[in-house]
């Protein structure tokens, strides 16, 4: 039997952060299987007032569980940050979002040479329970909203293996 090496699979979904005064988690994608996401960024497509918007990290949610994909106790501020801005997981989970804002012009790359810019991790569906990748973050301005477009590119790794 021949062997046929994995395709790389794209998703994509825009979501709306609106929270006023408080906290909230949007589902990003939804996970079946198990899947290597080889790289997650999201793009500001939308920012009508998005004046405080702190603490943005990225974690998965068994609904009954959650671990943070990145740093949450001070996470990324997107607090004034206009459409063309972006966000990326490009380091372990210890580390907050990297930011890239189109305001100021900006530059990401990998901490040496060689080395991936991205930061990949696999993600397994909990048994029984929707299992999900979520977008965390607090604002304490009324009103709030602004919308992210989110990529991920992986590879299943079970048969049922997605991101939806």
């Amino acid at each position: 039997m021949r062997y046929t090496p994995p395709r790389i699979r794209r998703a994509e979904k825009t979501i709306t952060c609106d929270v006023n005064n408080g906290t909230a988690s949007e589902v990003v994608f939804t996970v079946t299987g198990a899947v290597l996401v080889l790289r997650i960024w999201g793009e500001i497509v939308e920012a009508d007032d998005i004046t405080n918007h702190t603490a943005g990290h990225l974690r998965t949610n068994d609904q009954t569980a959650t671990i943070d994909l990145t740093e949450a106790g001070t996470g990324t501020a997107l607090s004034g940050e206009a459409v063309g801005t972006i966000i990326s997981k490009t380091a372990l989970a210890a580390v907050a979002i990297t930011k890239d804002s189109n305001a100021v012009g900006a530059i990401t790359e990998p901490a040496s040479a060689g080395q991936e810019l991205f930061s990949p991790f696999i993600v397994v569906k909990k048994s029984g329970a929707v299992t999900t990748i979520d977008y965390r973050y607090t604002s304490t301005d009324t009103p709030h909203d602004c919308d992210i477009r989110w990529k991920a590119e992986y590879i299943p790794l079970s048969d049922d293996g997605a991101l939806a």
